[in-house]
Formats: structure tokens, sequence, C-alpha cells
């Protein structure tokens, strides 16, 4: 049985909208500090440049895009508001944004006060957001979609990854702000990057592939296993290996480690399957990103092992598959399908009459001019991760790359932000004309 979506629960489009506005930008910032950067920023993983070149991804980007679309699709899938979702978007978005700045630019330029001013923004957004999503997600407990379990499950697991992510961050941007700290910073490190990837990254996007995949790639359901099991299973995995690596068990951290790559392999190959059975043939571009996504996915788990056979540290690339081509591909292909469907909704919802001059959601971003930026999107991939390797030759063309991508998405997105205002002018006008045509009808029967 296919799940309905409840599109009256919707918010107001302001509450995800300013998440997913800021996407694109935050994706150029970092496109244009690598091109600046050069090859010293895949040097090391521990370079200012690219510690500040992966908190501005996944900061700025990913977690942007995923508290706009946990805002718009938790209520909309499973029943469950967050609390105050106007308060909460703006207060989020806007201590998340000036957070992520000042940790960027505390990476670069090493002020201590930057560090202590971006961990007071950051705990705010994020202590906020998850008392707004823990708090909706209490109060509505009962009140949850039958069939949004499997949604529900991941979610709350993100959620509870994310705080442990949340506390380890401030834990470290403490230790940057306060030198002097008795803190073990390359273990706290690793234990930050693994819950905040594996955990909050990786559970939330398999929990709204569980919904989007089926519904807009119109595919059949996700198989009962893995949406029942998949999501505690990596948690549990992930608070083994923590445990592993900070007793000093490499062996049993390591085989923690492989089932959780090894999890997230059985899912994309699940959604790969998903998306090569699915109704329509002729794959869209949100398909295509999809598919990059889900082999990205594997890749990871690919390069795992290679790393530890060889002994070649290919933590950098492992980075670059699993943030930019597991994580970003997803959201980008989900971006031009929520995002023109949200305006469409919003530009028809409540209309006392159908009017032609709302656009069909097909209209708002047509598939081709997706498809166009799916293939900059498409070759920026592949040059960042051959950049992770072989950092001088493909570094520059790889930041180049990636902001031709990141400036198309921004533009598309801004094609359909003028369209929706011109179409909103023009139902107004509509409006109005129908009103007067019905008060000319209601006096052409009025007796006398």
């Amino acid at each position: 049985m296919r799940r309905a979506l409840a599109f009256d629960n919707s918010p107001r489009l302001s509450v995800p909208l300013r998440f997913f506005l800021t996407v694109p930008v935050f994706a150029l910032l970092a496109s244009i500090l690598l091109l600046v950067a050069g090859p010293q920023a895949f040097a090391s993983r521990w370079t200012p440049y690219t510690l500040a070149l992966t908190h501005l991804f996944t900061l700025g980007v990913l977690a942007s895009a995923m508290a706009g679309a946990f805002m718009q699709i938790l209520p909309v899938a499973s029943g469950v508001n967050v609390l105050a979702p106007r308060l909460t978007s703006t207060v989020v978005h806007a201590m998340l944004t000036l957070g992520t700045l000042l940790l960027a630019a505390a990476f670069l330029l090493g002020y201590p006060l930057l560090f202590s001013l971006a961990l007071a923004a950051l705990l705010l957004a994020f202590a906020w957001l998850l008392v707004a999503c823990a708090g909706g997600l209490w109060l509505h407990r009962t009140l949850a979609a039958k069939g949004a379990e499997d949604v529900l499950l991941a979610s709350r697991l993100a959620l509870a990854a994310l705080f442990i992510t949340v506390a380890l961050g401030g834990t470290l941007a403490a230790a940057f702000a306060w030198p002097g700290l008795p803190v073990q910073l390359v273990l706290l490190t690793n234990i930050h990057a693994a819950w905040g990837l594996l955990g909050w990254v990786g559970l939330l996007v398999a929990g709204m592939a569980y919904q989007v995949v089926p519904i807009f790639q119109v595919t059949e359901l996700y198989p009962r296993p893995i949406t029942r099991w998949m999501a505690p299973s990596i948690f549990i995995l992930l608070a083994a290996w923590t445990a592993g690596l900070a007793l000093g068990l490499s062996h049993a951290g390591g085989m923690a480690a492989t089932l959780i790559l090894l999890g997230y392999a059985i899912f994309a190959g699940a959604t790969l399957y998903l998306l090569y059975t699915r109704k329509r043939p002729k794959p869209d571009a949100t398909t295509l990103f999809w598919r990059t996504a889900m082999l990205s996915l594997s890749g990871c788990a690919l390069l795992w092992p290679v790393q530890h056979v060889t002994g070649t540290d290919y933590s950098i690339a492992l980075g670059m598959l699993f943030i930019v081509g597991f994580a970003w591909s997803a959201i980008n292909g989900m971006l031009y399908k929520i995002f023109p469907f949200l305006l469409w909704y919003h530009a028809q919802n409540k209309l006392p009459v159908a009017l032609r001059v709302v656009p069909k959601v097909k209209d708002i971003i047509p598939n081709h001019v997706a498809t166009r930026q799916f293939y900059a999107h498409a070759c920026a991939v592949p040059l960042l991760i051959a950049a992770a390797v072989w950092p001088y030759p493909f570094t520059r063309p790889a930041a180049l790359a990636m902001a031709i991508s990141v400036c198309w998405l921004g533009w598309n997105i801004a094609g359909a932000i003028r369209l929706f205002l011109n179409a909103k002018k023009k139902i107004a006008i509509g409006l109005e004309e129908h009103a007067a045509q019905q008060a000319q009808t209601a006096a052409t029967r009025a007796p006398g």
C-alpha cells in the first residue's frame, strides 16, 4: 500500500524556503574557498582550509538543507509538527548561518574569540532545533500518520545522532576557544565526524528516502527489513564503534565500522534496484541525482576496506564520496522535486476557483533544465574525488566545476522564484476578475 502525504499539514512557505535558499550560497562559498586554497586544501584533513571547507559544506549546505526538509517533510509524511515552526525556522536559520560563517573564519584565522562566538551561535541553533523537533515528536506521538513509523524511527535516531554530534562539536570548539582544556582532539574529531556523517546525515537521508523515493520516483516501497532495522542497527553499531575507539579496541571498532558501511551499501543497493524497476522507464533529473548518490555511497563501502588493506590514507576521498557524492547529490536531486512542488502548492492552495495562471509543477523547473545542471554536478563529483587523491592537477578544476554546478542550481532556483512571484501577481488579478464576474452575474440575476 502506497503512503499518502498530508499536504494540509505543510508549514508556511517561508519555513523551509529560507533554508533552501541558503544552500547554493554556502556551496558556492565552499567552491570559491577551494579555488583560492588550491592543492593545499587537500594536503591533509587537518589543515585550516580543509576544516573550513568541511564545515561550510556540512553545516552551511547539508545541515541547512536537511533542517528545511525536516521541517517540511516530517509534518507532511507523518503528521508530526515541529514546535512553533515559524519562530523555530527563523532562529535556527539565522544562528546556523551566522555560526557556520564564524566557524569557517575561525578555522582560517585561528582566533579563539571567533570559536567562542561560533560555539554560542551553533549551540543555540541546534539546541533550538532539537527541542522543537523532539517536542513535536513527543506531543504528537499518538497522531502520527499510519505507515510512517519507519520515517519516524529514522528521524528520531537521526536527531539523537545530531545531539551527540553537537555535544562533541561543542567540546572541540571549546578546546579551540580556550586552549589548554584537557581534550583529546584527534579522538573526539573522529567520533564527531562519524556521528555527524554516518549518524545524523546518513540516517536522515535514508529516512527521507523511505518517503520521497517511492512517491516522487514512482517505485515500490523499500523492503520492510531495511526500513525497520537499518536505522537502529547503524545507531547501535556507531555506539559500539565509539566504545571500541575510546577503549582502544581497534579490532572491535573496525568490525563495527565495516558493518555500518555494509548496512549503507545494502540501502544503496535497494535504492538502485527500486530506481531500476520504477514505473516510469525514462529517468528524470532527480533519478540521475539519486543514482549518483547511491553509487557514491557504495563507493565508500568499497574504498573503506581498500584503505585498510593497502594502508593508504583515503580519508579525504571518503569524505568527498560521502559528503558531496552521496549526501549533496541526494539533496540536490530532492530540491528539484520538493522546491517546485512547494511553490506550486502554496500558489494554488486555498484558491476558491481553479485558475489557468497557476503554473504546473513540471513547468516551475522543467526537467531538461534540471538535467543540464546534473551533468555539471556529474563532472564535479569525480573531479573532487580525484583531487582528494591527486591534489595538484585536479583541485582547481574540481573547484571550478563545483562552482559552475552550484551557480547553475542557484540560477534554476531563482528562476522558479521569479515564476512563482509572477504567478502570484496574475493570481491576484485573476481573483479580482473572478469576483467582478461573480458580482455582475449576481446583479443580472437580482429581481427588478
